[in-house]
């Protein structure tokens, strides 16, 4: 089995720790596994992606317009500038929570998204929402957004991973102080739309 998937969001919330994580579990149950990051203007919360290949065969990192099986979005414009990627039947598991843009917030072009929510939702027919800001309340920390939707990744079959192999990656990545918040953000299914 291979599998492509792409994952988006912007700087500071962990797309390449999920990359990483993914990486890893793929790793440990022998597939082969290709990367790629562009990280960009990330310290500026500018947009990050991954490019994952998991799977015999895979040589190069890099996934074509209408290649990837799947979308891991931690906010939904970044999903919907990655959209083109997506092969026909693919799904996106995305946060439906926005990171505003400071240009949005100085005058620039508005962010609505709720258009952009409206626009996935027609566009794409796999499309799994996840509430960040209820998982955030109900986890205490907003920063296992990553994990979370990873979970949800897992639990809908696009990873071609289960949440015990991204459960023994957290364990063999993540510092051990963060390892306890990771685990319950992983098994945690209540932010599903």
């Amino acid at each position: 089995m291979s599998c492509s998937m792409i994952i988006c969001g912007v700087g500071g919330q962990g797309s390449v720790l999920a990359g990483k994580l993914i990486s890893n579990a793929a790793m440990a149950r022998g597939m082969e596994v290709k990367t790629a990051e562009t990280i960009g203007m990330a310290q500026r919360g500018g947009s990050v992606f991954t490019h994952v290949r998991l799977g015999e065969g895979v040589e190069c990192p890099l996934i074509g317009r209408g290649r990837a099986d799947a979308i891991i979005g931690f906010e939904p414009a970044e999903v919907a500038r990655q959209l083109p990627y997506l092969r026909k039947g693919g799904t996106v598991v995305t946060s439906i929570t926005p990171v505003v843009p400071v240009s949005a917030m100085t005058g620039g072009p508005a962010y609505h998204v709720e258009e952009v929510l409206a626009y996935l939702r027609a566009a794409v027919p796999n499309l799994i929402e996840v509430d960040a800001v209820r998982a955030a309340r109900d986890l205490g920390s907003a920063k296992c957004l990553n994990v979370v939707l990873l979970g949800a990744a897992a639990r809908a079959g696009v990873l071609g991973l289960s949440e015990e192999d991204l459960l023994g990656a957290i364990r063999r990545v993540v510092p051990e102080r963060f390892q306890k918040l990771n685990t319950r953000a992983l098994a945690y299914a209540g932010s599903t739309v």
